[in-house]
């Protein structure tokens, strides 16, 4: 059948500094690095990185312009958190924990059982809300 849905590819977000964003995505939380280039019209860059079964477009058009990411109330629509599933997130957290990261809630029972384990959540950089998930 024509036109079957292959899988999630990638998701893009903006962000103020790229250097910061890759340093957590890619050194605390163990996302790939898979490209890293100049914008088409040569102002800001673009990186791609793996998470395994998709990946993260980080767009960063303006090095330190972007305002930090809004918490959306829970009366909004829009994109609340990005989680990324780890074997383990008492060690992903404490990670995050010593680098400074800073965190929103520690691990704990996720509410919806049925899917997760565990949960925790933290923030990126630009404060867009990271949650681990543990199954």
């Amino acid at each position: 059948m024509s036109g079957r849905l292959l899988g999630f590819e990638h998701v893009g977000m903006a962000v103020s500094d790229l250097d910061a964003s890759i340093a957590v995505y890619c050194d605390l939380l163990g996302l790939d690095l898979v490209l890293r280039k100049q914008m088409p019209n040569g102002k800001g860059e673009l990186a791609f990185l793996d998470t395994g079964n998709g990946q993260l477009e980080l767009i960063c058009p303006d090095p330190g312009v972007a305002t930090p990411a809004p918490r959306l109330p829970d009366t909004s629509a829009g994109i609340r958190h990005l989680t990324f599933r780890f074997d383990d997130i008492d060690q992903v957290f404490a990670r995050l924990v010593a680098a400074g990261v800073e965190i929103v809630e520690a691990p704990r029972q996720a509410y919806n059982k049925e899917i997760v384990a565990r949960v925790a959540f933290v923030l990126d950089p630009d404060g867009i809300v990271i949650e681990l998930a543990q199954r």
